[in-house]
């Protein structure tokens, strides 16, 4: 126990006496499996961790000649991490085959993330809470990562590039207005090919927070969906909506919400919907965790085939004796190389 609570930073002050034990993690007696709760999560920096002599080379969802590699987040019904698992608590299928599992790990592999920050006008009184769910989100990076910070209302645009100096996006974020309208397809559709053209690290992901759907962009829905299928890259939303707000938000804002989770979960992230604004920093801490608790699966495909069409992955699971019911959350599929 002390050896983990060393390895991930935390620290026994920073929860009130009560819920010390349970917030750090929830150990089934005789299973081995460690459950890890967000509730009222509080994070400090996080020290360079340590090199497993057994990590994969590379962590994102993938095919090159022969392997393909899927990250994977596993959750109890309460909606906690669940790490230990092991290779043989996984299936994985390849357009409805099932197929041997070649590379497993849990690795805190370096990470190449975008934050995607929505400061239309509607964003208004959002931006003071939404800075510090950016700062929050930074407590839980590795050393190691690196980060870039686009900013978006009438156009996407790059406002500080790649950079491990976290304190450079933070600043910039220091003075940021709203103004203007919400053009979200273009900042995922454009910031994608950033991603792919700079990002150094492996595992790849964006972050993007918005309270909205789509009301100025020049790419379309289904370009951005297509674009999504494509891309290496987790995407994780927070969707700030205001309880009440629904009665007079248009009909592209009414349909952010859908819009989001349709394109983070096709990637194996997720959108999580914020109501009170005081929850933001907690949500984007999460998000942090989450991504630092993934498993990786890697497999041959047995047909390897050439063909460059997109095949469906799914991921279930063999439910460990003793635990409650839990979930897999993982990409839904990649493309086959052509040669």
């Amino acid at each position: 126990m002390l050896d983990l609570v060393k390895k991930k930073g935390w620290r026994a002050d920073m929860l009130p006496p009560y819920r010390k034990l349970f917030v750090f993690s929830a150990i089934l007696l005789g299973t081995g499996f460690w459950v890890h709760s967000q509730e009222n999560v509080k994070i400090s920096p996080r020290p360079k961790p340590v090199e497993k002599s057994e990590v994969l080379p590379k962590a994102e969802i993938r095919i090159d000649s022969n392997l393909v590699l899927v990250p994977v987040t596993v959750t109890d019904p309460m909606n906690r991490f669940v790490t230990g698992l092991e290779k043989e608590n996984f299936k994985i299928f390849d357009d409805k085959k099932e197929q041997p599992i070649t590379q497993f790990s849990n690795e805190d592999a370096p990470l190449s993330v975008g934050v995607i920050f929505d400061c239309s006008s509607s964003m208004g009184h959002k931006l003071e809470k939404s800075r510090l769910a950016v700062t929050q989100f930074f407590k839980t990076a590795n050393p190691e990562d690196e980060f870039f910070l686009v900013q978006f209302s009438d156009s996407a645009n790059l406002i500080q590039p790649f950079t491990r100096n976290l304190e450079e996006i933070q600043n910039r974020l220091t003075f940021t207005q709203s103004k203007g309208q919400t053009a979200l397809l273009d900042a995922i559709y454009l910031r994608l090919h950033e991603m792919k053209k700079n990002g150094k690290n492996p595992r790849k992901a964006l972050l993007l927070i918005s309270d909205g759907g789509d009301n100025n962009s020049r790419y379309t829905e289904t370009e951005v969906k297509n674009l999504v299928k494509e891309a290496d890259v987790q995407i994780y939303a927070i969707g700030i909506y205001e309880t009440g707000a629904g009665r007079s938000r248009t009909p592209e804002e009414a349909s952010g919400p859908a819009l989001l989770t349709e394109i983070a979960e096709q990637t194996g992230g997720r959108q999580y919907t914020v109501e009170n604004l005081n929850e933001l920093p907690d949500v984007a801490a999460k998000i942090g965790i989450e991504l630092r608790n993934q498993y990786i699966l890697g497999y041959s495909p047995q047909s390897q085939l050439r063909d460059g069409k997109y095949h469906h992955v799914k991921v279930t699971l063999v439910q460990p004796r003793n635990m409650p019911l839990l979930r897999a959350f993982f990409r839904l599929g990649y493309y086959a190389p052509t040669h």
